[in-house]
């Protein structure tokens, strides 16, 4: 039975029900994040609140939980749904008000929503085990504050579609300058002579954690020279390899072997990402 929390309450999904007058349903007024875990560790436990926080007060959402609170929430819920390989998600919206009404209305009570997920294992990243990616490129039509981790993802959710309608498993998206920014669910690196390259995070950009990671792991290391710049798509089409970040991907990041239906470098998965998905694996519980 899958566990759900809703509202200071721990129900079965089948019981959970919200208002229809919730604008987390009607405006998609809100934000989530969505932690990993394994065998009941959680990957990136504090910069995921961290980022939901700060959400939460971008969109000013009253909502006093600590640090505390989240993690109690997590590890219930982790535990009494198997404790095995689970993604946590975490969702607040605003709350429900009395009527429709775009303003933020005043003395209403957030929605806290928080269910678990099952996610595929997450194996010692090998260049012969890892299925790669094949990807699609458009034009980023998304509004312009991608920054914040909102629930309004229809955006994305249509860059996601036209990738899957062009047999892709993703969607590269490059803004009006035809530069890279991310994709329909995931950031996105290059690599180009053995430099790891990532776009600069703005508006345009969700702040990543696994990106956060990923960057922090190889500055620590040392071994592999990092840049984040603006990247063009000629840079892209251009580069050794390409890869796409994201908690839910099975290795943290996921190498792509084929954009547009042509060949990343010599289409095959690359060294580079070998070595720092390697890095992640060893190192991610210890954010």
């Amino acid at each position: 039975m899958n566990t759900v929390y809703l509202n200071g309450n721990y129900m079965p999904i089948t019981e959970a029900k919200i208002s229809p007058l919730d604008r987390g349903f009607l405006f998609g007024d809100g934000v989530y994040e969505l932690i990993p875990s394994y065998n009941g560790n959680m990957v990136g436990f504090k910069p995921h609140i961290d980022r939901m926080k700060s959400g939460l007060a971008t969109l000013e959402i009253a909502l006093n939980w600590s640090h505390d609170d989240w993690q109690g929430l997590c590890q219930h819920l982790i535990q009494v749904n198997g404790s095995n390989n689970l993604g946590v998600y975490l969702q607040v919206t605003r709350g429900a008000d009395t009527k429709r009404h775009h303003t933020y209305p005043k003395g209403i009570t957030p929605t806290v929503f928080a269910m678990t997920t099952v996610i595929p294992p997450a194996p010692i990243p090998s260049r012969d085990q890892i299925q790669p990616y094949r990807v699609s490129s458009m034009r980023d039509m998304r509004w312009q504050r991608c920054n914040i981790k909102s629930i309004s993802l229809l955006g994305n959710v249509m860059h996601y579609q036209y990738g899957h309608q062009q047999g892709s498993d993703e969607v590269l998206l490059y803004n009006h300058d035809d530069e890279l920014t991310e994709c329909g669910a995931c950031n996105a690196f290059i690599v180009k002579n053995s430099v790891v390259i990532t776009p600069p995070l703005d508006q345009q950009i969700l702040p990543g954690i696994t990106r956060q990671i990923v960057l922090d792991v190889l500055h620590k290391d040392g071994a592999i020279r990092v840049e984040e710049r603006v990247v063009t798509m000629d840079e892209v089409r251009a580069a050794d390899e390409i890869w796409i970040s994201s908690s839910s991907k099975e290795a943290g990041i996921a190498p792509v072997t084929h954009l547009d239906n042509h060949p990343v470098g010599d289409s095959q998965v690359g060294a580079i990402w070998e070595t720092t998905a390697k890095l992640y694996s060893e190192r991610k519980f210890d954010y």
